[in-house]
């Protein structure tokens, strides 16, 4: 899994734009944008543990497309001022309600002519879906990017799967936060964070702590067009886990896709498109456009 450290400087064409919540978390959006006044925006959330910077090649490729990328850093990584631990936690809520709102204010307000539209890899593919079913009017679309519902059922050796959904959040109360980088998955994650994913893994069902609105209802009703591009040999998203996922929106009008290593002239797995991920930008943009297309 690529390291969540912050790296080197990011290119000087990236505007690493400040944003603030009003709890005090703070992180840096990073926007890229094609020349003139891009008509597209695609924001997009990273997978659990991973920094919004390695998602810069993607961000490229989507601009030499026509379209402008933000990405969104999630608490507690890379560019945020808050790092999980006893004395720092938080849940689905506050990324949902807090976070997401904050980044997202920050994007449009910069690119008020363009259309924006949801993207997102993994975990942030399903809180992207989260976070639509909330706010409806504010995408035009989502598009999923080796993403699925971790429900345990829907994977090979699913009882180590489920086991692994009852230890995390015992290992994270007991640590004071996941160990991610230490045990070699995600990165050091909030224990609340920790709580909602695996109960949601354990059920099959989304629920976050403290947030009082029905997430399966909000997702249900979606309408919107939706892509899913699934990479042919991803174990950690299966075709079954998206199947779990897309059927908590079924009135969505979906395409789906699958990228073959023949494709992205290398392994097709969760992680390593993204060191190549120009088909992968080809096929939301392309998507991107036929969307406009059948709305104009």
């Amino acid at each position: 899994m690529p390291s969540t450290d912050p790296g080197s400087p990011v290119s000087p064409a990236v505007q690493a734009l400040p944003v603030f919540t009003a709890a005090g978390a703070t992180s840096e959006l990073l926007l890229l944008c094609p020349a003139g006044e891009p008509r597209q925006l695609l924001y997009w959330l990273p997978a659990m543990g991973i920094s919004a910077r390695h998602y810069l090649p993607l961000a490229e490729a989507m601009v030499a497309l026509g379209v402008a990328v933000a990405l969104h850093e999630w608490r507690g990584i890379g560019s945020s001022n808050r790092r999980a631990g006893r004395r720092q936690d938080w849940a689905y809520r506050e990324l949902l309600t807090e976070d997401l709102p904050a980044g997202l204010a920050v994007a449009t307000q910069r690119l008020p002519q363009a259309r924006c539209w949801l993207g997102g890899h993994s975990l942030g593919g399903q809180l992207a879906s989260l976070y639509a079913g909330l706010h409806p009017t504010q995408a035009a679309g989502l598009a999923l990017v080796a993403s699925g519902a971790p429900y345990w059922r829907c994977f090979a050796r699913s009882g180590l799967i489920r086991m692994a959904y009852v230890l995390a959040p015992w290992l994270a109360a007991l640590c004071g936060h996941l160990p991610g980088r230490r045990i070699g998955f995600g990165g050091n994650e909030a224990r609340g964070v920790i709580r909602d994913w695996s109960r949601s893994g354990r059920s099959g069902r989304y629920r976050a702590e403290r947030l009082d609105a029905d997430l399966e209802q909000a997702t249900a009703a979606l309408e919107f067009p939706l892509l899913a591009l699934r990479m042919q040999d991803d174990w950690l998203g299966p075709v079954a886990s998206l199947d779990w996922l897309l059927s908590k929106m079924p009135r969505t009008r979906s395409t789906r896709d699958v990228l073959t290593p023949q494709d992205l002239a290398g392994r097709a797995d969760h992680f390593s498109w993204m060191k190549a991920p120009v088909p992968v930008a080809e096929r939301i943009a392309g998507w991107i456009a036929t969307q406009e297309s059948a709305a104009t």
